[in-house]
């Protein structure tokens, strides 16, 4: 994912504290969970998700070119997103972050208002952590440089997120869960009315292109700085709407795992049977309204969040449900610094660090397997760095 990648997150004693953000050993990067309330899988699926993004995209790319195999050439077309209409794996990676964010909410916020905690003292730190996300969002978009705001781009992925994941936490602390099941309906279903009538001036009604759509026609009128496309930008302001349902469909699922009276072998075939079934009702609304990434359209979040059901139910299964983590724990690393890899990306040379200590290798190997090898090299380097972090109890936590 172009956009989502590169323009395409126990109770120890230590703590490190930098501005409004922390990096804090007991504590998770999105669910602040008890030990006996964490679920393992979520820290998994999480670097699951964030392990593409990490390089394991250009290991499959690099395979596929250098074996000429006509299977991993359709895999690997995969790693990349579709022009516009249409999803690939990698068109994933982002809804599943904002997915899992949401399945964490109930544990840390439910938790805390079971605990006593009021809704208007956990507002201030919603609100906080979304902005610090756009915040963080803008300054990695823009490579740490000062420029003019004409110049900048203030759509970020970060920023989508943060938004996204704090007008979801404020639905789930002041909403019954009947209610929120109509704001994800209501978000859905409004969106796909603003597409169907209207568009950007001088095109037909329901017009989806990129110039005539009216997402993009409202992201070149209010939106400041420049847009990722020039006229158009995926995060942009009105995309941001129908990704609150993105991390409402999260809450749902973490709803379910906590606090739903069954068997958790039976929580894993209900998140299944919800993911088919919105899997069922996105291809049915592609009919009428494509499935589009850069949109956010309602089908695509319905398309995102059943294989993000599916994603979780059997990484619950596996690992919570018949207790199989040790091969997780390779995943778990990464879900625990999540964000910090993401945006440690921005200022940490990963590739000369990896050139340095496997060049010989890589050439050793030489063409055409060697683009695999540095790829690998550099996947192994980064997590060797969060490896690091985790033994030292340092999370990054916003």
């Amino acid at each position: 994912m172009k956009t989502d990648a590169k323009h395409s997150l126990n109770k120890y004693e230590y703590k490190f504290y930098n501005s409004d953000m922390t990096a804090s050993s007991g504590k998770d990067p999105i669910a602040e969970t008890s030990v006996s309330q964490r679920l393992y899988s979520l820290d998994a699926l999480r670097g699951f998700d964030m392990f593409w993004i990490m390089g394991a995209d250009g290991i499959v790319r690099g395979l596929a070119k250098a074996t000429g195999s006509p299977f991993l050439g359709i895999i690997s077309e995969q790693m990349d997103h579709p022009d516009w209409n249409g999803f690939h794996f990698y068109d994933l990676i982002f809804p599943l972050f904002l997915f899992i964010a949401g399945v964490a909410t109930p544990y840390s916020i439910g938790r805390r208002l079971e605990q006593g905690t009021s809704k208007q003292k956990l507002i201030p730190g919603i609100i906080r952590r979304g902005l610090i996300l756009v915040l963080i969002g803008i300054i990695t978009n823009n490579h740490f440089k000062i420029m003019p705001f004409s110049e900048m781009r203030f759509g970020s992925v970060l920023g989508h997120i943060g938004l996204a994941y704090m007008f979801a936490n404020l639905v789930y602390l002041y909403t019954s869960k009947r209610a929120q099941i109509i704001w994800f309906l209501g978000i859905l279903i409004g969106y796909w009315l603003l597409f169907k009538f209207a568009s950007a001036p001088g095109f037909p009604a329901g017009d989806m292109t990129m110039p005539g759509n009216v997402v993009s026609y409202v992201d070149r009128l209010i939106m400041p700085g420049k847009l990722y496309l020039d006229i158009h930008d995926p995060e942009g302001i009105l995309s941001t709407v129908p990704a609150i349902s993105t991390a409402l469909s999260g809450i749902f699922a973490g709803n379910l795992l906590r606090n739903t009276p069954m068997s958790q072998q039976k929580k894993a075939w209900v998140l299944m049977l919800l993911g088919v079934g919105f899997l069922l009702l996105a291809r049915i609304w592609n009919i009428v309204f494509p499935i589009n990434k850069n949109l956010w359209t309602s089908s695509f979040v319905l398309h995102a969040a059943g294989i993000s059901l599916l994603l979780l139910a059997a990484f619950y299964y596996i690992i919570d449900v018949l207790g199989h983590k040790n091969w997780a724990f390779f995943f778990k690393v990464i879900g625990m610094n999540s964000i910090l890899i993401y945006v440690a990306e921005i200022f940490i040379d990963f590739h000369y660090t990896a050139n340095a200590f496997f060049q010989w290798l890589v050439q050793l190997v030489g063409d055409p397997y060697n683009v695999v090898v540095f790829a690998v090299c550099t996947l192994a380097i980064k997590w060797l760095f969060l490896y690091f972090l985790y033994k030292k109890k340092v999370f990054l936590r916003v």
